[in-house]
């Protein structure tokens, strides 16, 4: 199922999305969570109704009449791995590393699939990274690998906005990565049933159209299995935690000279099974 959160700034809902269209849950069922996180930590008790929902409902509203908003609006934890492609590695400037590199983004950060992502006031180095999204479904404690991946909801489409001179300016990345608007999620998360592997998937990055990131999620150094095994040995991964897993390479920092985002700009991440983000940059309000 792709299970997608709809709405206004002050009232979302839920919802299946079935080709071009939404099925509302709430208007169907009103005893269902009208709160992501909490559907997600209910889904063993619920799954089968909103299946029949799915299956059944003729409650429909075109995916383009609404605002689709990211699938959780304030996850608990947002982490991202950094430099899990070995190529982005290098155009980075460092070698792939032998150990994860795990930084915080923070919850003002997350961001709908098609909202404006803000140019800050403090810097033009603005930059964008397609990623692979992982929801965390069952709480996670010293998971083994080859349990892990027992423990995802689904997936989605994620960009890793960065700005570099802010994340340059000292050893931790929290800050550069972290500014507002700049973790945009979704459209939808396609439930872990119908993604057979997460590394075999297509994933592209574009920029007003021209193609900056097409890689394959095969290529990671560190695969999904292993992020969950070792996050869950230091903290409790949680329903509706979000992994951002690392991106290809393509990054506009790679470029001679660099290739900023600039007001105006749309970026465009598209991963295969998953759906796509469509994102304006715009002045920072």
């Amino acid at each position: 199922m792709k299970l997608a959160t709809f709405g206004g700034d002050f009232s979302t809902e839920l919802g299946v999305v079935d080709g071009d269209a939404l099925i509302p849950l709430h208007k169907v069922d009103p005893g269902l969570p009208r709160d992501m996180t909490a559907l997600i930590a209910r889904w063993d008790g619920v799954k089968t109704r909103v299946a029949d929902i799915a299956a059944t409902s003729r409650e429909r509203i075109a995916l383009d009449k609404l605002r689709l908003r990211q699938p959780i609006l304030r996850p608990g934890k947002l982490m991202a791995l950094g430099r899990n492609y070995a190529e982005h590695a290098k155009e980075s400037g460092s070698a792939p590393p032998d150990k994860q590199i795990w930084f915080c983004k923070q919850g003002t950060s997350a961001n709908g699939p098609h909202d404006p992502i803000d140019l800050p006031r403090v810097s033009d180095q603005l930059d964008y990274e397609a990623e692979l999204v992982v929801v965390i479904g069952r709480r996670a404690k010293h998971v083994p690998p080859d349990k892990a991946l027992d423990h995802v909801f689904g997936y989605a489409c994620g960009n890793d906005v960065s700005v570099r001179d802010w994340q340059k300016m000292t050893q931790q990345w929290v800050i550069g990565k972290g500014f507002d608007t700049h973790a945009p999620f979704g459209p939808w998360i396609t439930t872990a049933d119908e993604i057979a592997d997460p590394q075999t998937l297509g994933i592209r990055c574009r920029v007003n159209g021209e193609s900056r990131q097409s890689s394959n999620t095969r290529e990671m150094i560190f695969p999904v299995a292993d992020q969950i095994a070792l996050l869950s040995q230091a903290m409790t991964l949680e329903p509706g935690d979000i992994l951002f897993t690392g991106t290809p390479e393509g990054v506009a920092m790679g470029m001679t000279p660099p290739k900023w985002l600039k007001v105006g700009d749309r970026v465009q991440v598209e991963i295969d099974g998953l759906g796509s983000l469509d994102n304006a940059v715009r002045a920072e309000p």
